[in-house]
């Protein structure tokens, strides 16, 4: 069986964020960069898990990104991919990211993994696009995944509650939080990392359909105001016309 994950660097969650060039560029000065969480501490570690299963499993990680993001795609070597693929490219634009992907994916793949979303963009995307492309069934939000055969169980959070899907590979699925439980690289995978393949891929054509304008920070956190538990009348006042929740 041959699993592909699709892994992005974002920004590490304690990183101080601020724009450039009249907010239209994000600055990068200073920031910490890590794998995205939903790839690593889900897609890629169900992958590691199905591998575990089935030592005949192989692994291969894609990211469409330039080649300062190599430590990264070290690190997700290390952690247990078997071969890496580097579409070396920078784009912001779903469906360009998506295309690139898509490409390398064509070399035949039972299982696609993506995290459910990134946590700089929080696009959620870049999955539903890859399997469009492929014309491959698409699965989101799974919190958990198990292979029986050539056929998946899949539960999906939904509004309210979960859906259990049963759908025949091959199947496109972005992992949420359940599907499996972080990892971090032990010294003998970090040893192993550093003569994995890491492929480098030129760019297939293909049109971007989203140009980004600017950037903003979300407003300031105002004072906390503290009132009395006995001064009900003023706590729904301040609910009401300043909080404005009721």
């Amino acid at each position: 069986m041959k699993i592909l994950v699709c892994i992005s660097k974002t920004p590490d969650t304690t990183a101080k964020i601020a724009f450039t060039d009249n907010n239209t560029k994000f600055d990068a000065n200073g920031v910490q960069w890590v794998i995205n969480p939903y790839d690593e501490w889900y897609s890629l570690v169900r992958a590691i898990e199905l591998k575990e299963a089935d030592a005949s499993t192989v692994i291969h990680l894609v990211t469409v990104a330039l080649a300062d993001t190599d430590p990264i795609i070290r690190k997700a070597l290390a952690l247990g991919g078997d071969e890496a693929f580097r579409v070396n490219a920078d784009s912001q634009d779903s469906f360009y990211v998506a295309s690139q992907i898509a490409e390398v994916a064509k070399q035949g793949y039972d299982i696609i993994f993506t995290g459910k979303e990134t946590i700089d963009y929080n696009g959620s995307s870049i999955g539903g696009m890859v399997a469009e492309l492929l014309g491959m069934p698409f699965i989101s939000l799974a919190s958990k995944f198990e292979l029986s055969g050539n056929k998946a169980t899949v539960t999906r959070d939904i509004e309210g509650g979960e859906e259990v899907c049963e759908i025949e590979l091959p199947v496109v699925v972005s992992c949420a939080k359940g599907i499996a439980e972080q990892r971090i690289p032990n010294m003998r995978g970090i040893m192993a990392a550093r003569t994995k393949p890491l492929k480098v891929v030129e760019p297939v054509a293909a049109t971007a359909l989203t140009t980004i304008q600017s950037f903003g920070l979300p407003p300031a956190k105002a004072g906390v105001k503290l009132v009395s538990p006995d001064n009900v009348e003023e706590l729904a006042r301040l609910l009401h016309e300043e909080a404005k929740v009721i």
